[in-house]
């Protein structure tokens, strides 16, 4: 028998949700069509604050009925981009996905028991959560860029919905 250590490496890398079936199960299989948001001065400090770093888009898209808006995110976990969305409904998030993962390590932010975590969570005042995120060990920097993808949508979510009105 052969033990190959890196052999789970090729199982964690991959797409777990594509966007198109996201956008499907967020919308009951009708999502609407995309909007945009640009990306103006105004939104950039609140952004860095968040990120650490300006958004390097001048636009981003996102899907609203009236009821929720759903945002499908990126950030650099270590190395890799990792794809997120998030759907946000009264200014809370409502559900998050991982839907792609490319790096070799971290990947168990794709599962419930880390994802349920951001259930419900509100952006505070100074952009934070309202809760504590518990980590995984070894997952560090996938744990972080989720956080922060969480921050954003819900920053993003509070422009918009204070935007319409």
């Amino acid at each position: 028998m052969c033990f190959l250590p890196w052999g789970t490496v090729t199982v964690a890398k991959g797409v777990y949700l594509a966007p198109e079936a996201f956008l499907q199960q967020t919308f009951d299989n009708n999502p609407p069509p995309p909007d945009k948001l640009w990306i103006t001065k105004a939104l950039q400090p609140g952004i860095n604050n968040i990120l650490g770093h300006d958004l390097p888009v001048i636009r981003l898209r996102y899907w609203h009925d009236g009821i929720k808006t759903a945002w499908i995110l990126e950030a650099i976990g270590r190395d890799k981009p990792i794809t997120v969305g998030f759907v946000v409904k009264a200014h809370k998030i409502e559900q998050v996905n991982v839907l792609i993962f490319r790096e070799s390590r971290g990947w168990e932010v794709k599962y419930p028991f880390f994802t349920d975590q951001f259930k419900a969570a509100a952006l505070t005042t100074d952009h934070t959560l309202d809760r504590k995120i518990d980590g995984i060990s070894g997952a560090t920097l996938s744990v972080g860029a989720l956080t922060k993808l969480a921050r954003l949508a819900l920053y993003l979510d509070a422009y918009i919905q204070d935007n319409a009105k």
